[in-house]
């Protein structure tokens, strides 16, 4: 027999290698294995089996990792269309399918010592008064590690061996497995009675369950040919939709199937974890809950995987990555918050794993439920057309009304003789002062972390730039450093202007962070207990759940924040938020800033009110009667979805048409513009008989300079990206580019920065 391997190295190639008789019936399609290639042995997954080769004289087979096969059948079939789809090697595709520490060749597993308890001989041995009290901890535990029986009985191990020689316990090395959430105390709940949108919508996922009983044929397309088991649940904030998510669970494992559910923040995941850990920690459905993010460690995540992999955790709770767990049979995948953008991948492969989520469920069978009050306007268009089936929740699960929105004009806002507006309206302020007389709780969202967005000298016009990016460099007042939040560059506050013949000592502080923010409810409600939560507050991968737990038990007054407070999360006491500069995401010069915005402020808006006192929000902005802003304030997603389609429509933006982005990027502006050139020339020669495309470009992109790069971009839009695909590939491949550049293709793009 010969086995296909592809390695881990982006060659774009198979190799063939013989399977020794030693190794026969241990390697299958999916088998990790290592393999002899030029004078060194690396590692790779069997991709094909066959009985025989074109090739004469191959290697052998040097080891097979793990003792059964990583890469199920499916999973490596979606590892093979990501590579198609979105340009890029199969074995990069199959890197994002397997996280690196299931991919060592050394076993994963941590093992500890273990004391087990045995039964007495008939007559039992004498022992002293230290070993009895040891005894008597092993009677009540039966079963502990060595270190922590050491630790109970304050003793030492030559003690507890003594117990083994008289044949009282046995001491042996077991696996120990590392649980994130092991130190959790989960109350156990129950299934909650649904209102009638509710139902309607469990309903129809489980009618689609059972229909499910063999999966179609593969399609090329994300979202192309969707099967009756492809839903959006569209609900308001608050709605219940993760109640429909459980039940829908539940409903999969009666019948033996089990299910994936995204999340697209990691802050978001201990409050899902806690809430499916609690409906199926015990019943007659009981199952572990295995949990798949970038914060876990190296050994958490090993061993997370194998719990999947061996079919002892039936539910998978993780960020994007999570779409590859090897759920078998999988029965359900649910998106939610599909709309967001962090389920992009921004390094190759460019997967999103929202399209990926609807193919493999269409590959394998399984409902595919993807949730959202603001949906992508792409997932809503293939709604409406009936590629989806759309369910509504219109209202909130409970008696509670979506929250007041008022919007604040800032640039009418009372100064009072500053040069500079104030971070807080006097409605706002005043707002903040009820709540905390009340005990209620507010959530402050601005999506810029550091103090001042700029440093800069009114003299000159001095404006404190990154060496390598074109952004200007944020001011952080507890580390008193500039930074870079592109490339990271960092250097210390100057004391007076830094441009030459200049050295104004009045340089100042311009824009607002979260940081400032903090401070400045400092100095406004001295007593007032202020938390904030951004990438710098966010050190140890526990902060999350220290803050959010402290924030749900009601030992934070007000929450200041970024993007990752802005949803998912349900605090009943949080009766007004505050969003200090709606308009942040409104000017980027991207198709999508108007639909982010609105999503954004709905969202956002979405935190308040859910418990029994009813929300309100204020959104301070200084283009009030934007539409995105305006559609926010009604909670109208529908009137907004009017508007934005027509404009994508006309100018035939997604979802009227894919687009790839191209970048190429270099040290030297010129070379870069001048290849960007060739690339231009080459796709208008090789996609000269298309009708169904459109090229624009080369031009610098928005951010023209990044980490010392400059770049370049050139953007197509398409019906037939499978086919696009196909050609970019190959220019990939063909084009000879100098040995300083780098081209990059991103198909289905969310940033076009």
């Amino acid at each position: 027999m010969v086995a296909r391997v592809t390695l881990e190295l982006a060659l774009r190639r198979e190799f063939d290698y013989a399977i020794p008789a030693e190794l026969a019936g241990r390697v299958e399609v999916g088998t990790r294995v290592k393999v002899p290639f030029g004078h060194r042995q690396v590692l790779g997954v069997v991709t094909a089996l066959a009985e025989e080769s074109t090739h004469t004289q191959l290697k052998p087979i040097t080891k097979v990792i793990g003792a059964q096969s990583l890469v199920t059948p499916k999973v490596l079939a979606l590892a093979r269309w990501m590579a198609e789809y979105y340009c890029c090697p199969v074995e990069t595709a199959l890197k994002s399918v397997l996280p690196e520490a299931v991919r060592q060749e050394k076993d994963g597993w941590r093992e500890l010592l273990y004391v087990h308890a045995l039964t007495p001989p008939a007559e039992f041995p004498k022992l002293t008064k230290r070993q009895e009290a040891i005894w008597q901890i092993i009677e009540e535990w039966r079963e502990l590690p060595l270190q922590e029986l050491q630790r109970l009985g304050e003793t030492t191990a030559e003690t507890i061996r003594k117990l083994e020689d008289r044949g009282l316990v046995l001491i042996a090395p077991k696996v120990d497995e590392r649980d994130p959430y092991a130190k959790e105390q989960i109350v156990p709940t129950q299934s909650m009675v649904l209102n009638t949108d509710q139902a309607k919508a469990l309903t129809a996922i489980e009618a689609a369950m059972l229909a499910l009983a063999k999966p179609p044929a593969a399609t090329k397309e994300p979202g192309a040919a969707a099967t009756p088991g492809t839903f959006l649940l569209h609900g308001v904030t608050g709605s219940g939709k993760t109640e429909v998510y459980l039940q829908a669970i539940a409903h999969a494992l009666e019948r033996g199937l089990g299910a994936i559910v995204l999340v697209p923040e990691i802050a978001l995941t201990p409050q899902t974890v806690e809430r499916f850990k609690a409906r199926f920690s015990s019943g007659p459905l009981q199952t572990l809950v295995a949990v798949l993010h970038s914060h876990l460690s190296g050994g958490e995540r090993h061993d997370e995987w194998h719990k999947i992999r061996q079919g002892r955790a039936k539910i998978v709770i993780g960020a994007r990555s999570a779409i590859f767990a090897p759920v078998d049979p999988l029965g359900l995948i649910i998106v939610d918050e599909e709309h967001e953008h962090s389920y992009k991948q921004e390094e190759s492969p460019r997967y999103h794993a929202r399209d990926v989520a609807v193919l493999r469920g269409q590959r394998e069978g399984a409902v595919v439920v993807l949730g959202s009050a603001t949906p992508s306007l792409e997932t809503y268009y293939n709604a409406k057309r009936g590629k989806y089936a759309l369910l509504e929740l219109p209202s909130r699960a409970t008696e509670m009304k979506l929250p007041v929105v008022r919007v604040v004009d800032m640039r009418h806002e009372d100064t009072k003789g500053k040069a500079s507006v104030p971070i807080f309206s006097q409605q706002l302020r005043e707002a903040i002062t009820q709540r905390l007389e009340r005990g209620e709780q507010t959530m402050l969202f601005l999506n810029r972390r550091g103090y001042s967005t700029s440093l800069q000298c009114e003299k000159c016009g001095y404006v404190a730039g990154c060496p390598n990016c074109s952004v200007s460099l944020t001011f952080h007042r507890q580390s008193q450093r500039l930074l870079c939040h592109i490339c990271g560059h960092e250097e210390p506050v100057p004391k007076k202007c830094p441009a030459p013949q200049c050295g104004n000592p009045a340089i100042r502080y311009s824009g607002v962070g979260t940081e400032r923010v903090e401070d400045t409810l400092g100095k406004l409600f001295p007593k007032a207990r202020v938390q904030r939560m951004d990438s710098d507050t966010l050190k140890r991968k526990d902060d999350y759940r220290r803050i959010l737990t402290d924030f749900r038990l009601g030992k934070i007054d007000i929450l200041v924040g970024t993007q990752m407070i802005a949803k998912g999360l349900h605090f009943p006491n949080v009766t007004l938020v505050g969003i200090i500069h709606a308009d942040l995401s409104l000017h980027l010069p991207d198709f999508r800033s108007g639909e982010r915005t609105f999503q954004l402020l709905t969202q956002v808006s979405g935190r308040a009110g859910r418990g029994d006192v009813e929300g309100e929000v204020f959104v301070q902005s200084f283009t009030p009667f934007h539409p995105a802003i305006q559609y926010a304030r009604r909670h109208d997603f529908l009137g907004f979805y009017d508007q934005e389609i027509e404009f994508r429509e006309q100018l035939r933006y997604p979802p009227f048409a894919r687009v790839a982005l191209l970048t190429l990027k270099g040290r030297n502006e010129e070379k870069v513009k001048f290849t960007a050139e060739h690339v231009r020339k080459w796709l208008d020669e090789h996609l000269a008989g298309w009708k169904d495309v459109t090229i624009a470009g080369p031009a610098p992109a928005p951010l023209a300079r990044a980490e010392s790069f400059f770049r370049y971009h050139l953007m197509l839009r398409t019906r037939a990206m499978s086919r696009l695909s196909a050609e970019l590939t190959r220019l990939q491949t063909e084009l000879a580019l100098p040995d300083d550049l780098t081209l990059t293709v991103d198909v289905d793009p969310v940033n076009l920065a």
